[in-house]
C-alpha cells in the first residue's frame, strides 16, 4: 500500500456522503505520491525542488507511473509546479484503479436496476489497512487527512511536527496549493455573481 492509495481509501470511507471536492482531493494525492518518492528513496528535494534519482521500478502502478514523469533536467521542478502538473485528474485515475482492482463497487438503485449510483468500496485488506493507519494517526496520512478537512486541526505535537523536513515541505506544499485553489474558486464565484448581476440588471 502507499500513502496516496491510503489516502484515497481514507478520504472514501471517512465521508462516504460528503465526496471531497475533486481538485482538492487530486493535489492532495499528488503530494503523496511525492512524499511516498521520498520514501522509497527515488527522489530527493533540493529546497523546494525535486531532485530525481535512479530509476527504481515500484510495485504500484500509479505511483510508477509518477516516478517516469518526473522532471530530470536541471533546475528540477518545483513541488508547487509538480502538484498542479501531476494532480491534474489524480482523483479520477485513482478512482479508476481502485474499481479494476474490485476495492470499489458501484451501487445498484433498487427502482433502476440497470443504472448505477455513487461508488462505495468494498470491504478488502486494503481498506482495513488504510483504517488502521488512519485510527492510528500515522503521521502523512493524518497531516493530509487534516488539510482535506477529514479531521479536527492537529495540535501543536500533531502530525506534522512528527514528520522529516522533506515530507514537511511537500505537506506545506500542500497547504499551500489548496488555499490557492480556493482563493481561485472565490475569485471565479465573485466574477460570475457580477456577471449574472448585469445580466439581471441589479
Amino acid at each position: 500500500m502507499t500513502t496516496s492509495r491510503d489516502l484515497m481509501i481514507t478520504a472514501m470511507d471517512v465521508a462516504p456522503g460528503h465526496p471531497l471536492e475533486r481538485g482538492r482531493l487530486s493535489l492532495a494525492l499528488a503530494g503523496a505520491e511525492l512524499i511516498d518518492l521520498l520514501a522509497a528513496e527515488t527522489v530527493t528535494l533540493d529546497g523546494d525542488r525535486i531532485v530525481p534519482g535512479l530509476r527504481v521500478p515500484l510495485s504500484d502502478r500509479l505511483l510508477n507511473e509518477a516516478e517516469e514523469s518526473l522532471v530530470r533536467e536541471s533546475p528540477y521542478e518545483s513541488v508547487a509546479d509538480w502538484l498542479w502538473r501531476r494532480g491534474r485528474n489524480l482523483s479520477s485515475a485513482y478512482l479508476a484503479a481502485l474499481e479494476r482492482e474490485g476495492q470499489v463497487a458501484r451501487r445498484r438503485r433498487r427502482r433502476l436496476p440497470f443504472r448505477t449510483g455513487r461508488t462505495e468500496l468494498t470491504d478488502s485488506p486494503d481498506r482495513r489497512t488504510a483504517k488502521e493507519r488512519w485510527t492510528a494517526d500515522e503521521p502523512v496520512l493524518a497531516a493530509l487527512g487534516t488539510a482535506l478537512g477529514l479531521r479536527g486541526e492537529a495540535g501543536p505535537d500533531g502530525a506534522l511536527s512528527e514528520t522529516d523536513d522533506a515530507a514537511e515541505e511537500v505537506l506545506a506544499g500542500v497547504n499551500d496549493a489548496l488555499l490557492e485553489l480556493e482563493a481561485v474558486r472565490q475569485r471565479h464565484d465573485i466574477e460570475q455573481a457580477a456577471f449574472d448581476n448585469i445580466w439581471r440588471g441589479d
